[in-house]
């Protein structure tokens, strides 16, 4: 990442310091960089993706038994 830094001259206000940081960061590119990272997520690892699936195939099964002994409505005939 890079760091802006400005340091105030002697006879500056501190407009004049804000209005030259503020360019220094737009200059240098940090703020679209940070963006366009806002919202993005890193893809699962395979062994993640692999254990959710196994997970819902498992929950799968379990409803299906259930529905044959009757312990559970069918949704989808109705």
């Amino acid at each position: 990442m890079i760091n802006v830094e400005v340091t105030k001259n002697p006879n500056e206000n501190n407009l004049g310091v804000i209005r030259r940081f503020t360019k220094k960061v737009q200059g240098s590119g940090v703020l679209p960089k940070v963006r366009s990272r806002r919202y993005s997520q890193r893809d699962l690892s395979f062994y993640k993706v692999k254990k959710n699936t196994l997970k819902n195939l498992a929950r799968k099964a379990e409803i299906m038994e259930l529905i044959k002994m009757g312990k559970m409505a069918d949704n989808k005939r109705s």
